[in-house]
């Protein structure tokens, strides 16, 4: 939508789009329209106007339709999402609910991409206020989650706890 020129506050425009463009996701990354967005959807302007998208009815249906779909077809996946656990798949075998503080949150997408930790910092405060209090799948803790706070966890760490819980499942 930004890279179209949409005004972000047109609901009806930005959830027609979000039912037209082509959105590929794997292990490589995420191509929209067939141009790769990886680096792009971790920016601090995407960042700061994702929950103007997120909080958008229309656009939420239909990536829930996407994500429904996209994990039938593979008989299941990790999938990563605000969401995810409390509203695209409440009824999931494993829910994990990581999450890290704003800074050490900044740092990592700082060290992914470069920017201004302290910016980035801000941002995703904002972000975490405003989807904790919108009106439409409000960031919440959901039933079932297991929180995995990675603050000071290396990925290896993180993986190896993570290792531990799915061969409890």
């Amino acid at each position: 939508a930004m890279r179209r020129g949409l005004d972000l506050e047109d609901r009806e425009a930005v959830a027609e789009l979000a039912g037209e463009v082509d959105l590929e996701v794997d292990e490589h990354g995420v191509r929209v329209d067939g141009v790769e967005a990886t680096a792009a959807i971790r920016t601090p302007e995407v960042t700061a106007a994702v929950s103007i998208v997120a909080a958008n009815s229309g656009v939420r249906a239909e990536m829930r339709a996407r994500q429904q779909a996209w994990a039938m077809i593979r008989g299941g996946g990790v999938i990563e999402g605000r969401d995810i656990g409390s509203v695209v798949f409440p009824d999931a075998e494993l829910k994990l609910y990581l999450t890290a503080s704003p800074r050490t949150r900044a740092e990592r997408r700082v060290a992914e991409a470069g920017g201004d930790v302290d910016e980035i910092e801000q941002a995703i405060a904002a972000r975490d206020h405003y989807d904790s209090n919108r009106a439409d799948s409000p960031l919440t803790d959901t039933h079932g989650p297991v929180l995995v706070d990675t603050t000071g966890m290396g990925v290896d760490e993180v993986l190896d706890h993570i290792l531990q819980l799915l061969e409890q499942v």
